[in-house]
């Protein structure tokens, strides 16, 4: 409902800052966006809403990270498996013994998550500025260009000039507010639901996989969460658990059930789905101390401080990925990540079914520059779950691995494009993946730069 309209008095504000590349949202891709651009030559910051940067994996507490490789082979290197590697590194003993090897389903310690993204972004140079907000967007005259943006924190309101900027907020907030068209949702507008992810302590997982194996269930606890169901304990819908990781043998990030109707973008959905995922994430408590051995005296220690949000806005770019090219495992040109990430589309309500499609081991396709670049704006990059993208492959890119790529190739491209004076556009995407492959960026056994692929066609399939 709205109550009408209101004329503020026009007011000078500070210019607070000047700066080459301005990165908007520390999740993973914000995360390495800036540390590449810092790393290639420009002076850098990094805004951010919270705190603390590490977006699903710290602010939603989501257990894990999806998979690095596509079941036979790391295709995620570079800045993303370099800051998983260093959270390993930070953690006690007995979680590098046991994950020392691993690359798909990571457990995260969120607050080691937390301080090792604080080193990383510091060492590189970057300027971090937490507990911000981006009020508004300011254009050049033509409006091919984002000038800055007006920010609002305890400080005051002020302006950060750049003379580039890239999208990491994970909702495409800045394209929007620059006026780039975008698609949310399904046909009808319908959105995944969210999920309330949280940590379990006084946990015994000794006798835990006891119950698994004498029982004969999942470590999803398909058969213990249909029975709970059919009891009454848990509300219908999904009758599995997404996700238990164990940081210890006493404490347990947890991915359960569904928040439906929330829109990422709005702060009354965000506000619902906070309250309604909290009372959710306590029915789940219950559960698993009546149903669930080795969880009889679980203790939730924290709760994520919003929904995990899986899709908002997708911006429309110079290139719309779509389910073909990843049915197809089609490479481009201009590839600047690999993917291999199944399509993973949560039900929209309790009745809907849930769609998934998985590439074969071994094969990824690739992701093009294209679809980091939003029409009509020269100087902006957007990176993360609203590149340009249809609605299923979106249920692929969103997760973290691929984020981190995404945001390496933007920040990569930003400090190429200060180097070379161009726009967005004006690199040479031949250099771009050069110095991507001179990061570790795997884009393909036999994978040439764009120059040297001249002449071959577009689309083929590696």
């Amino acid at each position: 409902m709205k109550y009408g309209q209101i004329t503020l008095p026009t007011t000078n504000i500070p210019v607070s800052r000047e700066v080459d590349v301005l990165v908007i949202g520390g999740g993973a891709s914000g995360i390495a966006a800036a540390i590449a651009a810092a790393r290639g030559g420009a002076s850098t910051m990094l805004v951010e809403q919270r705190g603390f940067l590490g977006g699903m994996g710290t602010v939603a507490l989501v257990p894990a990270f999806c998979p690095f490789t596509d079941k036979r082979k790391p295709i995620i290197r570079g800045l993303g498996l370099e800051l998983m590697e260093r959270m390993k590194q930070a953690c006690d003993v007995g979680y590098r013994e046991e994950y020392q090897e691993l690359l798909d389903w990571v457990p995260i310690d969120p607050e080691v998550l937390k301080r090792v993204y604080d080193g990383a972004i510091l060492e590189s140079g970057v300027t971090p500025l937490y507990h911000t907000f981006v009020y508004d967007v300011v254009l050049s005259e033509d409006r091919r260009t984002v000038k800055g943006v007006v920010v609002v924190n305890k400080t005051g309101r002020s302006f950060i000039s750049c003379q580039y900027i890239i999208d990491c907020s994970g909702d495409g907030d800045i394209a929007a507010l620059a006026g780039v068209p975008f698609q949310k949702g399904g046909e009808a507008g319908e959105l995944q639901p969210g999920s309330m992810c949280y940590l379990l302590a006084n946990v015994n997982r000794p006798k835990f996989r006891r119950y698994l194996e004498e029982s004969g269930d999942t470590g999803q606890l398909h058969q213990t969460v249909e029975r709970a169901i059919e009891d009454g304990a848990l509300p219908e819908g999904r009758k599995s658990i997404s996700g238990l990781a164990w940081v210890d043998d006493y404490l347990v990030g947890v991915n359960f059930g569904h928040v439906f109707g929330v829109d990422g973008t709005l702060a009354e959905d965000l506000t619902r789905g906070a309250i309604e995922g909290r009372r959710l994430a306590e029915r789940q408590l219950q559960f698993f101390r009546r149903y669930v051995p080795g969880f009889e005296h679980a203790h939730m220690v924290a709760s994520g401080e919003q929904l995990g949000i899986r899709e908002t806005r997708r911006i429309e770019g110079d290139y719309i990925l779509s389910v073909d090219d990843f049915i197809a495992a089609r490479s481009f040109p201009d590839d600047i990540a690999r993917n291999a990430y199944y399509i993973d589309i949560h039900l929209a309500n309790s009745k809907s079914q849930m769609t998934f499609n998985h590439l074969p081991p071994g094969v990824s396709h690739g992701v093009p520059y294209r679809i980091l670049l939003p029409v009509g704006i020269d100087n902006l990059w957007v990176a993360g779950r609203s590149v340009s993208s249809d609605r299923a492959v979106q249920g692929s890119l969103r997760v973290m691995p691929n984020c981190f790529s995404m945001g390496q190739a933007a920040g990569s491209a930003a400090a190429l494009a200060l180097q070379s004076g161009t726009g967005s556009r004006g690199i040479s995407v031949s250099e771009l993946q050069r110095r991507l492959l001179e990061q570790d960026v795997w884009l393909g056994e036999d994978f040439m730069p764009a120059e040297e692929t001249a002449g071959k066609k577009e689309g083929n399939t590696p």
